[in-house]
């Protein structure tokens, strides 16, 4: 090749050299964006002031502001309170003309900027707000993006906690509304209006653990409200919570079955067993006391009743009805032995009056004993059929003697109460137990 060849090639091949490190400098976006923001946000050139124009730049419409939301977790709902603890991500995006810049060909696709007081903002807060806080760790989460059209998104990262009041009629049945509620503290709907994002304006985290409650669904709407000094846009969200039922099945209505059923054991024990009838009667009453108490202390003291207050009042008053039949028994039981002692003694009588005729009527003992025995008939009182009591005679007082509850006067009345209360506490409590179910149950279908 000649020498010259060499010389243009060496000479071509600089050249490129050259001009890709000339690109290379060129694209120095970093120093573009810099620029381009002390353009749009030099002094005297924006003002945060002053709210963006309207629909199509006009001055007289409002600034619509978009919302969306990502529901990051839920901590608690606290029933006593009545309040729950959500932390999500709170999005805003808008439309401000004033920042519309250069974006280089398509290659700088926004702005970042983490000073929100840079640029307006819309004035929003959330009304049933009672504790909140931001995220700084390790650095504010929050960001601001502009867009080359001038569209303004607003990001950050925010825990509250909310206020949720509740209607416990049905608990633990119940199922609860929980709201989260946003509005324009000074600007009014002529000047600012808030709209839920098209598509999908609020997301749940996937997964999304509650120790009690299940997310069924939740609904956005809005909730725009008037007062004296105009009217005010507002975005709502109502998270429908459902209480899960089984920890309240395993760790109340079961255990409250299980001391009215102990309680129904003193109906076996022997009448003259005192200390075992009245220690098991007592320590039920003042467990089932126990268990109510330490329910209520859970909750907040609400004027109406509850469907648990149902169940642990009707449960107490069957412990409660339980020792109220050995007291019962017991009385039947004096009061039988005092019967007896009396007969006994009228027995006596009559058998010392009979010996007493027996020797001044010795000479005509035939017509003597014929007198007694008619005098002995009419002294009986006639017996009456009783329906209740042919059934009641079925059922035996004495597993092993087979004695028949109602006989000739062998059968005591403190056996027969505790026949009738074997059979009449279980009935009348399964008969409660279907009751109350099926009332709560359909109750729940009806509000769902």
């Amino acid at each position: 090749m000649a020498p010259g060849h060499y010389f243009w090639a060496i000479f071509y091949f600089a050249c490129l050299c050259s001009a890709s490190l000339a690109n290379n400098a060129k694209v120095n976006f970093r120093e573009k964006e810099k620029k381009i923001l002390d353009q749009i946000l030099g002094a005297g050139k924006y003002d945060a002031r002053i709210r963006p124009s309207g629909i199509n730049g006009t001055d007289l419409e409002a600034t619509q502001v978009f919302v969306n939301m990502f529901l990051r977790s839920i901590s608690k709902i606290d029933d006593y309170k009545m309040e729950y603890s959500v932390q999500l991500t709170f999005r805003e995006q808008w439309l401000d003309e004033r920042l519309k810049f250069d974006d280089i060909g398509g290659r700088l696709k926004y702005l970042t900027l983490t000073e929100a007081n840079r640029v307006w903002m819309p004035d929003l807060f959330f009304s049933n707000e009672k504790e909140g806080h931001f995220h700084n760790i390790i650095m504010p989460n929050v960001y601001i993006r502009i867009f080359p059209y001038g569209s303004v998104l607003y990001s950050i990262r925010i825990s509250l906690t909310l206020a949720c009041p509740m209607n416990l009629k049905l608990y633990p049945l119940d199922r609860q509304v929980c709201s989260l509620r946003m509005a324009s503290y000074g600007w009014t709907t002529a000047d600012l209006v808030f709209l839920w994002k098209e598509g999908d304006p609020v997301q749940v985290v996937k997964n999304l653990h509650l120790p009690r409650f299940t997310l069924e669904k939740f609904l956005t709407d809005y909730c725009n409200s008037k007062t004296n000094t105009g009217e005010y846009s507002c975005l709502k969200v109502d998270l429908l919570f459902k209480r899960e039922f089984s920890y309240y099945l395993i760790q109340i209505y079961i255990p409250c079955c299980m001391l009215v059923i102990v309680s129904w054991v003193s109906f076996w024990l022997d009448q003259g067993a005192v200390p075992a009838r009245v220690s098991l009667g007592v320590t039920t009453l003042l467990t089932m006391a126990t268990q109510t108490s330490g329910i209520n202390a859970s909750l907040p003291p609400v004027s109406y009743t509850k469907a648990i207050d149902v169940w642990t009042g009707v449960c107490l008053t069957f412990v409660f009805g339980a020792l109220l039949e050995f007291a019962l028994v017991n009385y039947a039981s004096r009061s039988d032995m005092h019967r007896e002692n009396m007969k006994k003694k009228r027995r006596e009588l009559e058998q010392a009056s009979l010996d007493a005729a027996s020797d001044l009527l010795d000479t005509d003992s035939n017509a003597t004993f014929a007198m007694l025995r008619q005098c002995e008939v009419h002294m009986q009182a006639p017996k009456r059929p009783n329906c209740c009591r042919s059934w009641l005679a079925k059922f035996p007082t004495s597993p092993l003697k087979k004695v028949p509850c109602f006989g000739r006067g062998k059968c005591s009345r403190s056996k027969r109460i505790d026949v009738i209360s074997r059979i009449t506490f279980p009935l009348v409590f399964a008969l409660f137990n279907l009751v109350y179910w099926s009332t709560y149950l359909f109750r729940e279908e009806e509000e769902e």
